[in-house]
């Protein structure tokens, strides 16, 4: 079975990309707010309260509900997966100034351990504002070939949340509550923006449910276990050939149980993802007669668009594998 390359070329070169990043901004001076947008004195464009995002749709959401108000920056860079982070020096001492960490605890290891040494009253995990999902797909066997000894905090909860866009919603009022307590001069406009992002994604979770209303089958195999909350609010059965962890290698016996159920359901289409080798998915294709296709777990920004765009991309995606009336 081909497996999957080394992650440690993606990492060193997503602290390169950071590091190039941080050396072409203005210095970091005495300022409590000199983060993102950072003046030659080190303070922060218009004095703005400067937010640091964790990963693209945390960073799309608070720049919606922060709008002109705040100064906005993602902690990791386009196309990097979001587990891969490992933060630079100069990105710590962003964390240590920075008004407000928008996080979700249990995607990156690293940024929550900053978080918790620098910046824990000045911090919102996501995953608080919603009632989430315990993990789940997971391959008891991964990883034992290669010795998988990576230590760090887990959580017992499927961290992708935001691809269940009435979850995003409660999410972007409580933001708005959270930005308001912050910056209490600006509170009407956190509050009003809020509002509105919360309101396009209910309008987006009604579009997503009705498209999916009708459909052939409701099995989706996928490369790993990223879309639990979708399949939950939308009715589907996942399939994740590895588990929460894109990192991991599933065993022979997990791709055997796979494509068992992929044969049995008659699965037209194994998913892969842009930010994950998908060499075992299209082995796994070949196997059982699929074709492949990209569902997005929506981690990094889209090529064009935004979190919506890339929202009903997918719901495409799934309306065409899963033959929708």
């Amino acid at each position: 079975m081909p497996s999957r390359p080394s992650r440690s070329p993606r990492r060193v070169l997503a602290a390169l990309a950071g590091g190039l990043a941080l050396l072409s901004a203005a210095a970091c001076g005495s300022s409590s707010t000199g983060v993102s947008g950072a003046s030659a004195d080190g303070s922060s464009g218009g004095g703005k309260p400067t937010v640091l995002a964790a990963f693209y749709p945390l960073e799309w959401v608070t720049r919606r509900v922060g709008g002109d108000d705040v100064e906005v920056r993602s902690l990791t860079s386009p196309g990097v997966e979001p587990h891969d982070l490992e933060l630079t020096p100069r990105q710590i001492g962003e964390i240590e100034q920075a008004d407000l960490i928008v996080y979700l605890k249990g995607v990156q290891p690293a940024l929550d351990e900053a978080v918790a040494e620098h910046a824990a009253d000045r911090s919102f995990d996501v995953a608080t504002a919603v009632a989430t999902l315990p993990a789940t797909g997971a391959d008891p066997h991964e990883g034992e070939e290669e010795g998988h000894e990576e230590e760090h905090e887990e959580v017992d909860y499927d961290p992708h949340l935001w691809l269940d866009p009435s979850r995003f919603a409660t999410v972007a009022d409580r933001l708005g509550e959270r930005l308001a307590q912050a910056d209490a001069a600006h509170a009407d406009g956190f509050r009003s923006r809020a509002a509105a992002t919360a309101g396009e994604l209910t309008a987006l979770d009604k579009e997503v449910n009705d498209g999916l209303a009708t459909c052939a089958s409701r099995t989706i195999v996928t490369s790993h276990a990223a879309f639990g909350y979708l399949a939950d609010r939308y009715r589907l059965k996942q399939v994740g050939i590895s588990g929460i962890d894109p990192e991991s290698e599933p065993s022979p016996a997990r791709l055997a149980e796979v494509a068992k159920v992929a044969k049995q359901e008659k699965v037209t289409t194994i998913f892969t993802e842009e930010l994950v080798n998908p060499k075992v998915a299209e082995v796994l294709a070949t196997e059982v007669g699929a074709k492949t296709a990209v569902l997005n777990p929506i981690e990094s920004p889209p090529a064009t668009g935004d979190y919506l765009s890339a929202t009903r991309e997918n719901l495409a995606q799934l309306r065409t594998a899963l033959g929708c009336s």
